[in-house]
């Protein structure tokens, strides 16, 4: 039997679903244990290692947990009923699956051991934030971060399995039914090779493809139309169009500037040496106006970003508005030729021939002076 992830949500039709926990208890006395026994199926549709969720009951029922991976056994010391279970799953899902922005559970964590932080982010809206390290749980997940989807090569998997294994066994745990008494508290016994890792986007071509597949695929869950049907780019074109908000718009086009400088902020290094070569291509897309390029340009403001770091944006867009002030005048000196060749046209009517004659008409110029006659000379 399945239920909704987000069982708040009473939608028959919500999308997202995951398998009813099924708790067994075992044992006696002291060693009276509650096996999970489909804990892989769930955390499988959670998209969460399913030492996560055991974890969780471990820290939120103060008891000891057991992880067999190898047999898929998740283990809880002490006797737990199914329901009770299940409704304290519902407080791992708040915490540590559903988007903080959509509700939706189509998350993915981000794990910096280094750094001490947990980020996430959302595939369906495309949120990102970091979670609250608070909770004891977030221990753990810092000292064992979930496996990346896109890990690499078949050598590069078998080798992060054999580290798990030493790992395994330098913590003592073999692959009985008490195997790996995990305590959160423990040092790491093995070192991590991705204390480095930080949670940025790839930005291969590999993995661009695969995030614009993932959109497209979201995409269709937002809404029926005959355009979804077209190709990838006419999609997106149609997208552009759409949020073209800065068309014959001077307002936006000043705080689209304002954007520019902020976004210039959070990544100086790289686009402050190309902040002509954006400006360009904004005016080249119409998205603004020579004017109101113009009008920025004369003063540095520190309403978006530092004064120092606005005064740098506005030199680094130095040659991009001398171009264009050069290319408005070459525009307007032309113009002025061409009325200039108009008015030295003149249009004449012939009766005879009974058609226009365009002759050109050339401009007064004062007649020459003839000298001064001496009349005592004649």
């Amino acid at each position: 039997m399945s239920v909704n992830v987000n069982r708040s949500v009473s939608d028959q039709f919500y999308r997202y679903k995951m398998p009813r926990l099924i708790a067994k208890v075992e044992g006696k006395g002291n060693g009276i244990k509650t096996v999970i026994v489909n804990m892989v199926d769930v955390a499988k549709a959670l998209n969460r290692p399913p030492t996560y969720p055991t974890k969780f009951f471990g820290c939120e029922l103060g008891a000891q947990t057991q992880f067999d991976t190898k047999n898929d056994r998740y283990i809880v010391n002490g006797s737990h009923e199914a329901n009770k279970l299940q409704d304290m799953l519902d407080g791992f899902i708040r915490k540590f699956v559903l988007c903080a922005e959509c509700d939706n559970p189509e998350t993915d964590l981000h794990v910096n051991p280094k750094k001490q932080t947990i980020g996430t982010s959302c595939k369906a809206c495309g949120y990102r934030g970091m979670l609250d390290t608070r909770h004891k749980l977030c221990t753990f997940i810092l000292k064992n971060p979930p496996e990346s989807n896109d890990s690499g090569s078949a050598s590069v998997k078998k080798e992060k399995e054999k580290k798990n294994r030493k790992k395994d066994k330098e913590n003592g745990s073999g692959s009985g039914e008490a195997g790996n008494h995990d305590n959160f508290d423990a040092p790491e016994a093995v070192d991590r090779d991705d204390d480095d890792e930080d949670w940025a986007e790839e930005t291969t071509e590999e993995a661009q493809r695969r995030r614009m597949e993932e959109i497209s695929d979201h995409a269709k869950n937002l809404t029926l139309s005959e355009d979804l049907e077209k190709p990838l780019e006419d999609r997106v074109n149609l997208f552009y169009s759409f949020v073209k908000f800065c068309h014959n718009n001077k307002k936006a086009q000043k705080y689209l500037l304002g954007g520019f400088e902020c976004v210039v902020k959070l990544h100086q290094v790289q686009l402050l040496p190309r902040v002509p070569i954006i400006l360009k291509d904004l005016y080249d897309a119409d998205l603004l106006e020579e004017d109101v390029i113009f009008a920025w340009a004369e003063k540095v403001s520190k309403k978006y970003v530092s004064k120092e770091l606005a005064k740098e944006i506005h030199a680094k867009a130095a040659p991009f508005v001398k171009w264009l002030k050069e290319a408005e005048e070459e525009s307007e000196g032309s113009e002025e030729e061409e009325e200039e060749d108009d008015e030295n046209v003149e249009v004449v009517y012939s009766s005879s021939a009974r058609e226009l004659k365009v002759e050109t008409v050339k401009p007064d110029t004062p007649e020459k002076e003839e000298d001064d006659i001496d009349i005592d000379a004649i």
